[in-house]
């Protein structure tokens, strides 16, 4: 490895690193606009100069430059200096003085930049051009006029979302950065192209002129929108949060976020649910803590009480029902709440087992029913990072755009039993061959899925590839806390339970509960609270501190941002206090407790990290059937927040269904 000397401190270097990550790797702090870790180098911005030796007697751009052996680098000398307050004049000289109405401002490269490294005067006084505005959609705001063409958007649109609607015109001092035909971007991930921004040119527009950076409480918590468990930080002020931004955790979402992750967080705040409700006479009627407890107590359900969650539920609610349900002498628990059922005897079997970081090293790959772009787009960047490598992709299913090439087999599980000579031959070849099975192909599929680990050699020393792909939030936790039936829902509803608990449930077919006293522990009125005849405020992933566990069975803890609303109370501290009334008192009366019982009832979610299951699959029918229909018919919509949220409902509108929507002159 090259040996090079950064101000006189030596320091050893991997082979292929530029004179940039020498100078980090020294500890050395190098300015820059374009060059960004996780996209490919530009060399355009010439922020990084540095001097280096031997070499021309010039200073040279360190993203570009591979560290040599015996090179000298110098990132303070008098020539650097002058260098970068040159570049920087330069970069000011069209940039309009907009940072007292710029949303960047506070947390904008070029303020920071400019106060380290710029001359702190400018010579120019002549007329700066300007740039006509550009339209990105409901999510991206442009100022085209701040922009310095560091062309991060561009690179990242193609490389990392795989959706080339962003690039550049014209040339020279005309250069200007489009979405082309100024249509909305059609990327899932977007909102990224704002935090890569580094300066005003593209920034949040639902965001916009809201609050200063230093107004925000700063909560670090996880997202739910899909089950990849996106580290994420809420920023709120007051009762309010304001934005959701991504955490770097390089093993689960790099330092990317969803647009529905950063962008549903406005549905937060409206239809929410902050009093109980009690249906009389078919109305629901607003009604106190006690008179809904009352009215529970009524029912006389014995041990004919079932449990059904949701989709956004975090562990300890589920633990709290659990116990509650136990107490009471049921074991009617169940979280697959559209209908789906297949065998949960072994975890690993229902896991993504390859873990998220790992699909990256994968060299052949078969998709079975998801429709991974929706279901789980930061699973998908991980794909096309393993096509850059060399994997190859097969898929079973309806076609669609996965942003890389696919080879499409047909949309029939019973291919699962005579997969093509190519797809054979391509797994026969592969070192870390990989299945991913979605939630499409797991009721008719799930045998045949798992007869592949065996076929396609998918479980060997040190690398299991038998991966199913979840896309809700809570699933792994549920099925870790046991809340399965054999035949699903089904089987809760065919055992007509005489009070039915539906925790942020909204897409179940109540019709089939129609004989059971319902009562919805929610935080939002959608189709639950609509059904129920009794309903308790809940809180939101937002308003408590709570326990997930991710796709990849990796457990994680969010914490608490805001308050939840009104009469609104955290979910485990309502069942907590139900108990009671109904006789039935659970052991815990915090937090704390909650988690010690749980860690002893499953000792999987004792501590955090990820877990690894014993690969033992069930034996089941091994010959697929039917067609597959992907679960999620519009991805903006797909849970209670997002469908209160007014940019999802906008995003789903103008992305998915074509509307148009009028922009006001500016």
């Amino acid at each position: 490895m090259p040996i090079v000397k950064v101000d006189g401190v030596e320091v050893e270097v991997p082979q292929g690193a530029t004179v940039l990550q020498a100078c980090e790797l020294a500890g050395k702090e190098i300015p820059r606009f374009c060059y960004h870790e996780r996209l490919s180098i530009a060399g355009n911005c010439r922020m990084c100069l540095v001097e280096v030796k031997p070499g021309p007697p010039k200073p040279q751009a360190s993203c570009a430059l591979p560290a040599a052996d015996k090179q000298e680098i110098f990132t303070n000398s008098p020539m650097v200096k002058a260098a970068r307050e040159g570049v920087m004049e330069f970069l000011l000289i069209n940039h309009p003085l907009d940072c007292p109405i710029c949303d960047q401002g506070g947390e904008c490269d070029l303020q920071d930049q400019s106060v380290a490294y710029g001359r702190g005067a400018s010579r120019y006084d002549e007329n700066k051009r300007a740039v006509t505005e550009k339209y990105m959609g409901p999510i991206v705001k442009t100022v085209m006029t701040r922009c310095i063409q560091c062309t991060r958007c561009i690179r990242f649109a193609e490389e990392v979302a795989g959706v080339e609607e962003i690039g550049a015109i014209y040339r020279g001092e005309n250069m200007q950065i489009t979405s082309y035909l100024e249509h909305a971007v059609s990327s899932e991930l977007s909102g990224n192209v704002v935090d890569l921004c580094p300066v005003g040119a593209l920034t949040s527009k639902p965001y916009a002129f809201e609050a200063r950076p230093w107004e925000l409480r700063k909560t670090l918590t996880i997202d739910v929108m899909d089950a990849v468990g996106t580290n994420i930080r809420l920023d709120s002020r007051g009762r309010q949060v304001l934005r959701a931004l991504p955490v770097i955790n390089e093993d689960v979402n790099e330092e990317w976020a969803s647009d529905k992750t950063r962008h549903a967080v406005d549905g937060l705040v409206r239809r929410r649910l902050d009093r109980p409700y009690v249906r009389k006479d078919g109305k629901l009627v607003a009604a106190s803590w006690d008179e809904a407890f009352a009215a529970i107590k009524a029912v006389d359900a014995g041990s004919s009480v079932a449990a059904i969650h949701g989709d956004l539920l975090d562990c300890e609610t589920l633990y709290a029902a659990k116990a509650l349900l136990a107490s009471m002498g049921s074991s009617l628990l169940e979280g697959r709440q559209t209908g789906m059922d297949y065998d949960t005897s072994s975890l690993a079997a229902v896991n993504f087992n390859t873990t998220i970081a790992g699909t990256e090293t994968a060299d052949a790959i078969l998709l079975v029913g998801t429709n991974l772009r929706w279901e789980a787009p930061l699973v998908n960047t991980r794909i096309r990072k393993a096509i850059k490598k060399g994997a190859k992709v097969f898929a079973i299913g309806p076609e669609l755009d996965l942003t890389y090439k696919a080879t499409w087999l047909g949309n029939d599980l019973s291919l699962l039993g005579k997969l093509p000579e190519e797809v054979a031959q391509a797994f026969d070849a592969a070192k870390r061959p990989m299945v991913i099975v979605g939630g499409a192909a797991l009721k008719g599929g799930h045998g045949a899925t798992l007869a592949l680990a065996k076929t396609l050699n998918l479980v060997r020393e040190g690398w299991n590839g038998y991966n199913v792909l979840h896309f809700s939030a809570a699933r792994n936790g549920g099925l870790m806390l046991g809340f399965a039936q054999k035949g699903g829902i089904a089987d809760v509803a065919a055992a007509n339970p005489k009070l039915a608990f539906f925790l942020g449930a909204d897409e179940v077919d109540f019709s089939k509960f129609a004989g059971s006293f319902k009562v919805y522990i929610g935080h939002h009125g959608d189709k639950g609270a609509a059904a129920a005849d009794v309903v308790l405020p809940g809180a939101s992933y937002a308003e408590k501190s709570g326990t997930y566990v991710n796709l990849e069975g990796r457990v994680q803890r969010g914490e608490r941002a805001v308050f939840p609303p009104g009469d609104a109370r955290e979910d485990w501290t309502i069942l907590r206090a139900l108990s009671a009334v109904l006789g039935h008192t659970l052991p815990f009366d915090s937090i704390e407790e909650l988690r010690a019982a749980m860690g002893v009832d499953t000792p999987d979610l004792a501590t955090l990290g990820l877990k690894t299951f014993a690969w033992n699959p069930p034996s089941l029918d091994a010959a697929g059937q039917g067609e597959i229909a992907y679960p999620i018919k519009d991805f903006y919509l797909t849970n209670a927040i997002c469908r209160a949220s007014p940019t999802m409902q906008r995003c789903s509108a103008e992305i998915l269904h074509g509307q148009d929507f009028a922009e006001a002159a500016e």
